[in-house]
């Protein structure tokens, strides 16, 4: 397995199969190494889809998915429309695992592409960081998600904040508006303390939680 230096949080994993629960199908449209699939584990019956821009980390996972897409998410080509009971995806935060310069001190990056040991495709908004790009790509990415959502489906989001010159970036409120924009429903925020990176420029300072954000979608 290619490791990924951004999988779910393990006490994320029961919360999704609850929020789940009598869904026929679920696509986690930044599949990674495909993670999401341990909802099997704890009661969902679902098919699984995970769909992935990079392809080493697809074909290297070490977990049950049922179904594999290699491609950009903002063109999903392979999906057909209104096809999808749910949706539980974590985008990236725009923060440093975006950078993808070689360091030159030796010092220790946990990165996208310091992790898959080579660039990214341009189309990964795992190599940007916060900013117009990143937020342009986002809301292409959603209108798609859109496509293929049934009308009264699930869109379940894994989202933080970040720190950026010791501000807080506020991340999540915009992807809350972002989906919010395309028709999603806010049903539900959930808010959970997790482990984070302590080294780095704001090792001291990190945003102390992560967010479920649990939305409806209605055409």
């Amino acid at each position: 397995m290619i490791k990924h230096p951004a999988t779910y949080t393990n006490s994320f994993i029961p919360k999704f199969a609850e929020l789940l629960i009598g869904c026929e199908n679920v696509l986690d449209i930044f599949g990674g190494i495909g993670k999401l699939s341990l909802i099997k584990e704890h009661g969902f019956t679902g098919k699984v889809i995970c769909n992935e821009l990079e392809r080493e980390w697809a074909e290297t996972s070490p977990y049950n998915v049922d179904e594999w897409h290699i491609g950009d998410a903002a063109n999903m080509v392979w999906a057909e429309s209104n096809s999808f009971d749910a949706i539980c995806t974590s985008p990236t935060y725009g923060n440093r695992m975006a950078d993808h310069h070689n360091a030159k001190d030796g010092s220790k990056r946990v990165t996208y592409k310091h992790f898959l040991g080579r660039d990214l495709n341009e189309a990964n908004t795992g190599k940007m960081q916060w900013g117009e790009n990143y937020r342009h790509k986002h809301i292409e990415i959603y209108k798609e998600c859109g496509r293929v959502l049934k009308n009264g489906g699930l869109m379940i989001v894994n989202v933080s904040d970040h720190i950026r010159k010791g501000q807080v970036v506020n991340v999540v409120e915009w992807h809350k508006e972002a989906l919010t924009n395309f028709g999603m429903k806010l049903i539900d925020e959930i808010k959970i303390e997790t482990p984070r990176m302590g080294f780095g420029q704001n090792a001291k300072i990190r945003v102390q939680h992560e967010c479920i954000l649990v939305f409806k979608y209605h055409a």
